[in-house]
Formats: C-alpha cells, structure tokens, sequence
C-alpha cells in the first residue's frame, strides 16, 4: 500500500456531503450500534434531520457526535473543517489562518479559531511519549529561542526545550528560562533515565550525568559538530525547519500560543514515514464519549 498523502480530490470525494461527515463522526465515536445511556438498550441511532445529532430508536435519546471534539459549539461546516484538517497534513510548512480564510471563506476570525483548535487537537492524538530508555537510541536534546526584543530593547525571547530520539520522535516544551533549574525537568519528564543523550556544552546540560543518563557533549563554540556518535543534527535540524516555517508562513507567533504551533510541527515529524496515516489518525482519534 502506498505511503503517499491523498490528493486533496481524492479526500473530498470520501467525504461529498454535511450528512457524510456527520455520519463519519458518529461511526468512529459512537459505533453503528451501542448501549443508550438513557434506556440502557443496545440501540441503532437514527439522524435527527436539520440538528447535528442522532436519536435512540428505543426511547428518543438524543446524541450530539461533534461534542467533546474541535467542532463543537460551531456553525462552520464540517466539510470545512475537515477540509482544513486536510490541508494541516498536507502542507510541511504550515498552514495560516489567512490561507484557511481564503480556501473556505471565512472570516479571518473564524480561520484562526478553526486552526488553533485543530493545533491542539493534533498535540493530543501526538500525545506523550517519552524518549529513549536502555534499549532506545540516542536522545538528542537542546534549546531553541523563538522571538525578539519587545519595543523597549529588553529580551522577549520565547524559550523552547526540544529532544528527539534518533530514529524516533520529537517532544517540545515551551519552558521558563534557559537555565538548568528549567531544563533538567524537561529532561527528567521526556527522556528515561538510563538514556544515551547527546547535547552542546551549554551550563543547564551539566547536570544531565548525574541524573542517571549516559551523557556525551560536542563543543559548538569550538566548532566541533560531530564526536564520534555524539551531535544533535538531528535536533537542530528540526529547530531549523520550524524557524524558517513560522517565518515563511506565520510572520509571529505569540508566546501565549507558541506551543500549539510546536505540536503542530511535532505531529507532522512524528509521521514523516507514514504520510498517509496523517488525516486517518486526526479523524479517528477523537476523546471517547463518556462511559464508552
């Protein structure tokens, strides 16, 4: 089976209609038939027509397949928003809430909720695994500085932690400075100890050893990029991909928001062999309803 996206054609032709999406929403959360909460009986739904729900054909019990999910609470079309979750696997450089604006035809207020939600959405079916371990490879760690100076000349850099696991995936976490007293958590939550970690000379790597993990460095400021099978090229690649995309795509990002935006770059590293699992995964991972 190819490991190739969708054309875009070839996506909206699975889903043609309002009523194809909806029913794609029930299916992957709810099932073809299940247990009413209200009635306590195994149940075929049947669709309440001009509402976005479905009805138990025993006692009436109404369920609303979009709660619990980005679309809730939206007037927007489903066919939209799909559309959008489309182009966000699509695009390796990102997706703005201006482009989303002009492709569907909503107000600019609108494209950025829709895109803002569907970030946070893709950091939760990313979700949270930790790297390495005593059988995994070596774990790349290293900080990368998002933003500038704010109007009166002090430093508003935004502070971002990032590893990668060779062969594996990539975690970030915006964190409060650059200073050990920030990274070593990071290090502790995202890379099991007993870990190969690999990191530049920086201070807040000091402690990396005594915490339980095999640490090598190499010395930037020597110009020394590669000691053996110690580098983070693979980490810093990744900042630099990020960089020139937010740049390229989005101009500035918040720090309120910085986050959603990594786990957006996050999601599509993560599956960088398996395009085609991209939009499948984002429309079937959605939380289980209560009690299911």
């Amino acid at each position: 089976m190819s490991n190739k996206l969708p054309t875009l054609r070839q996506f909206q032709e699975r889903f043609t209609t309002e009523d194809a999406c909806l029913d794609h929403l029930m299916v992957t959360r709810y099932g073809l038939r299940h247990s009413c909460a209200k009635c306590h009986r195994d149940a075929k739904f049947h669709r309440v027509k001009a509402r976005r729900c479905y009805e138990c054909d025993f006692c009436g019990a109404q369920v609303y397949p979009t709660a619990g999910t980005p679309f809730e609470a939206t007037r927007t079309s489903l066919r939209d928003w799909f559309t959008v979750m489309f182009l966000f696997t699509s695009s390796r450089n990102g997706v703005s809430a201006k482009e989303v604006q002009r492709t569907i035809g909503v107000t600019y207020k609108t494209a950025w909720r829709m895109c803002n939600l569907i970030r946070q959405y893709m950091g939760y079916v990313d979700g949270d695994n930790t790297l390495g371990g005593k059988g995994g490879g070596i774990v790349e760690v290293d900080k990368a500085f998002f933003g500038g100076v704010d109007r009166r000349g002090f430093d508003d850099k935004a502070v971002v932690f990032g590893a990668i696991e060779r062969g594996g995936e990539v975690v970030t976490q915006v964190i409060g400075s650059r200073k050990a007293r920030h990274v070593m958590p990071a290090i502790l939550k995202w890379v099991q100890q007993g870990s190969r970690v690999a990191s530049d000379e920086a201070l807040a790597f000091n402690e990396i050893g005594e915490n339980g993990y095999r640490h090598g460095t190499v010395n930037h400021s020597a110009k020394q990029y590669v000691s053996g099978e110690v580098h983070t090229n693979n980490i810093e690649a990744f900042w630099s991909h990020v960089k020139r995309s937010m740049c390229g795509t989005y101009v500035s990002v918040s720090k309120k928001w910085l986050q959603t935006y990594l786990w957006e770059f996050e999601f599509r590293q993560n599956l960088r062999r398996e395009p085609h699992l991209m939009i499948d995964l984002l429309l079937k991972s959605f939380p289980r309803p209560v009690g299911k």
